[in-house]
């Protein structure tokens, strides 16, 4: 009789990072289940993408959730009246905090995370945030994570209860970004699905945000070009 997989929720926004830690959680046997959010984003290529990456990874059960940050603003990626940042190369790049941070998002993000599982009776919520190669997100930081995973434990009824011990699971936070990539590449992620663009033109990146450079970066460090900005990119 085959052993029963344990669930686990995964955050997945289809870019590069998100698509990396679904392939990592399935590889160490979880039952995943994407969540991805169509927040209020200025584009939402992002989930055509990660309906792509699920579907290439054997995913069953993804669900995109609709919340509206676009009622708060204050960031480039949810306020059209913030342009979002270019830069000249992955150097030029600030940093302080940029713009392009959205508040509170992966706290509210995990929250969801956190109501699913409880339903789930999961135990493991998974999420690519990165402390080396990344833009400065306050909420992308070891310290957050850690606070959050405590809060999360007071949370819920099944917490209370003892029936549920929550675990945040954050494989990629001291890998640079050219290690998730091979990571991944090593799973069979195929990276030309993804999509981590702030600024898209016509649904293609742009090659100039933060993220795309850090992007870029991180596949010159392994001598590939990204797939995103090749001639025969999605």
């Amino acid at each position: 009789m085959s052993e029963t997989k344990q669930k686990a929720v995964v955050l997945l926004s289809g870019g590069l990072d998100s698509a990396t830690v679904l392939a990592m959680a399935l590889h160490e046997g979880y039952e995943a289940y994407a969540l991805s959010f169509r927040y209020g984003q200025r584009h939402t290529v992002e989930l055509d993408a990660a309906s792509a990456v699920a579907k290439q990874l054997g995913v069953r059960n993804h669900v995109i959730a609709d919340i509206d940050l676009r009622a708060f603003g204050g960031s480039a990626l949810t306020d059209d009246g913030i342009e979002v940042p270019h830069y000249g190369s992955v150097d030029d790049v600030s940093q302080d905090i940029p713009v392009t941070y959205v508040p509170a998002r992966n706290t509210i993000f995990l929250s969801f995370a956190l109501a699913w599982a409880e339903t789930l009776a999961a135990c493991d919520v998974f999420i690519g945030v990165n402390a080396l190669d990344y833009s400065g997100y306050p909420d992308c930081r070891p310290e957050f994570i850690a606070a959050y995973e405590t809060m999360a434990n007071l949370a819920t009824k099944a917490g209370v209860e003892g029936r549920q011990r929550l675990r945040i699971h954050t494989p990629l936070i001291e890998l640079t970004k050219a290690e998730t990539i091979r990571r991944g590449l090593e799973l069979g992620v195929d990276y030309s699905l993804t999509h981590s663009c702030y600024d898209p033109v016509d649904g293609r990146a742009c090659g100039t945000c933060d993220s795309c450079l850090l992007r870029g970066r991180g596949f010159a460090g392994l001598g590939l070009t990204d797939p995103a900005l090749a001639p025969a990119a999605r």
